[in-house]
Protein backbone atom coordinates (compact mmCIF):
# COMPACT_ATOMS: atom_id res chain seq x y z
CA UNK A 1 0.00 0.00 0.00
CA UNK A 2 1.45 3.39 -0.92
CA UNK A 3 2.15 5.92 1.79
CA UNK A 4 0.37 9.27 2.01
CA UNK A 5 1.95 12.59 2.79
CA UNK A 6 0.26 14.94 5.22
CA UNK A 7 1.31 18.39 6.35
CA UNK A 8 1.18 19.18 10.04
CA UNK A 9 3.08 21.64 12.20
CA UNK A 10 6.59 20.47 13.10
CA UNK A 11 5.73 20.65 16.81
CA UNK A 12 2.80 18.28 16.31
CA UNK A 13 4.97 15.84 14.36
CA UNK A 14 7.66 15.93 17.05
CA UNK A 15 5.09 15.34 19.79
CA UNK A 16 3.53 12.40 17.94
CA UNK A 17 6.97 10.94 17.24
CA UNK A 18 7.87 11.17 20.94
CA UNK A 19 4.62 9.47 21.93
CA UNK A 20 5.21 6.74 19.34
CA UNK A 21 8.80 6.21 20.49
CA UNK A 22 7.67 5.93 24.11
CA UNK A 23 5.41 3.07 23.01
CA UNK A 24 8.21 1.43 21.02
CA UNK A 25 6.64 2.30 17.69
CA UNK A 26 7.60 4.26 14.62
CA UNK A 27 5.56 7.36 13.88
CA UNK A 28 4.15 5.61 10.80
CA UNK A 29 3.02 2.57 12.82
CA UNK A 30 1.63 4.77 15.59
CA UNK A 31 -0.45 6.83 13.16
CA UNK A 32 -1.74 3.68 11.44
CA UNK A 33 -2.79 2.24 14.82
CA UNK A 34 -4.39 5.54 15.78
CA UNK A 35 -6.40 5.60 12.55
CA UNK A 36 -7.58 2.03 13.19
CA UNK A 37 -8.73 2.74 16.74
CA UNK A 38 -10.43 6.14 16.46
CA UNK A 39 -14.12 6.20 15.61
CA UNK A 40 -15.65 8.35 12.91
CA UNK A 41 -18.59 10.58 13.89
CA UNK A 42 -20.94 8.09 12.20
CA UNK A 43 -19.43 5.18 14.14
CA UNK A 44 -19.76 7.10 17.43
CA UNK A 45 -23.39 7.91 16.65
CA UNK A 46 -24.09 4.25 15.85
CA UNK A 47 -22.53 3.11 19.14
CA UNK A 48 -24.48 5.73 21.06
CA UNK A 49 -27.72 4.54 19.50
CA UNK A 50 -26.90 0.92 20.34
CA UNK A 51 -26.18 1.97 23.95
CA UNK A 52 -29.49 3.85 24.16
CA UNK A 53 -31.32 0.81 22.78
CA UNK A 54 -29.60 -1.46 25.31
CA UNK A 55 -30.54 0.88 28.18
CA UNK A 56 -34.15 1.04 26.98
CA UNK A 57 -34.33 -2.77 26.80
CA UNK A 58 -32.57 -3.23 30.15
CA UNK A 59 -34.30 -0.67 32.35
CA UNK A 60 -36.64 1.41 30.22
CA UNK A 61 -34.30 4.43 30.17
CA UNK A 62 -35.43 6.61 27.27
CA UNK A 63 -34.53 10.29 27.71
CA UNK A 64 -36.22 12.89 25.57
CA UNK A 65 -34.18 14.96 23.12
CA UNK A 66 -34.25 17.85 25.60
CA UNK A 67 -33.00 15.59 28.41
CA UNK A 68 -30.22 14.29 26.16
CA UNK A 69 -29.23 17.86 25.33
CA UNK A 70 -29.14 18.76 29.05
CA UNK A 71 -27.02 15.69 29.80
CA UNK A 72 -24.65 16.51 26.94
CA UNK A 73 -24.30 20.04 28.29
CA UNK A 74 -23.55 18.72 31.77
CA UNK A 75 -20.93 16.34 30.38
CA UNK A 76 -19.32 19.18 28.40
CA UNK A 77 -19.27 21.35 31.53
CA UNK A 78 -17.63 18.60 33.60
CA UNK A 79 -15.05 17.85 30.92
CA UNK A 80 -14.16 21.54 30.67
CA UNK A 81 -13.87 21.70 34.45
CA UNK A 82 -11.62 18.62 34.51
CA UNK A 83 -9.37 20.12 31.81
CA UNK A 84 -8.98 23.26 33.91
CA UNK A 85 -7.56 21.40 36.90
Amino acid sequence: MPDANIRIPEEAKDRLAAIAAAEGMSLRAYLARLAETLLTPAERAERAERARAALRAWNGYAPTAAEQQDLDGELDRRLAQARGR
